[in-house]
């Protein structure tokens, strides 16, 4: 049986990996937020993949899972059957658990809903709709329509900036079960969208479209805001394709035998 990242991942993990126990509970804001250890086994494994520390038809058990996180083998089941839900992995009979290929079919779905859901919340932002929040449009033109000086060049921070980009406009519409499916959307494609943010260049392009989009929202010109936000997604979309096929190409080279 493989070790939990066999030979094939064993080439390209990273220094640094965390194999420390994982904690049952995690501070947030003012208070603390007690996470099940299925969630942060899940969180930890779902890193593994979207980082090519596993890469499709990597094997291990949960034993194994269990050993390298120090913890039971029930939370590690728990999360692998999340991430089997949610395509990433498949169950073997009797021989643990295979990562699975990036389902690109299925991330092009979600990215044509989460362009549907945004094309139409940038319609009801222009059109005035009621419940459109205006606050929320206010940060975004803070962060965004800034001078190049005052951008920020951190990619961890610009990727996490541009998530909340997106979901605020949805947010601002104010119909909160379009931003509920756009919520789920998200969480669903973040795993490889964050590959989106691995040149300087995309930080730039991020910026001057992001840009764009808010004047053309202020201007209250509502095609020219979709316009602008399709031709945005498809540009991440079609950056984050590409990225992803040289990296599972990379890292199936480097666990090549010798």
């Amino acid at each position: 049986m493989a070790a939990v990242i066999t030979s094939t991942s064993a080439a390209h993990a990273v220094p640094g990996h965390v194999k420390a126990p994982v904690n049952a509970e995690t501070a947030v804001a003012d208070g603390v937020v007690f996470r099940s250890r299925a969630d942060e086994v899940y969180t930890q494994l779902k890193r593994d993949i979207a980082e090519f520390r596993l890469v499709s038809g990597d094997r291990f058990t949960e034993t194994e899972i269990s050993a390298r996180l120090g913890v039971s083998r029930t939370p590690v089941r728990q999360a692998l059957f999340k991430l089997q839900q949610e395509g990433f992995v498949e169950v073997l009979f009797r021989s643990g658990w295979r990562v699975l290929p990036f389902d690109f079919n299925r991330f092009e779905e979600l990215y044509d809903l989460r362009m549907v859901l945004e094309t139409t919340a940038a319609h009801r932002l222009c059109e005035g709709a009621p419940k459109v929040n205006a606050a929320k449009l206010d940060e975004l033109v803070a962060i965004w329509l800034v001078s190049p000086e005052q951008r920020s060049t951190d990619m961890l921070q610009v990727a996490a900036w541009d998530e909340a980009f997106h979901c605020a406009l949805v947010e601002a519409a104010g119909n909160a079960e379009m931003a509920r499916v756009h919520h789920e959307v998200t969480e669903r494609i973040r795993v490889i969208r964050r590959l989106d943010f691995t040149q300087p260049s995309r930080i730039t392009a991020t910026y001057d479209e992001h840009g764009k989009i808010l004047r053309a929202i202020q201007r209250k010109r509502g095609d020219q805001a979709a316009l602008l936000l399709s031709a945005h997604i498809q540009a991440s979309q079609a950056e984050v394709r590409k990225i992803t096929l040289h990296q599972v190409h990379l890292a199936r080279q480097l666990g090549a035998p010798s």
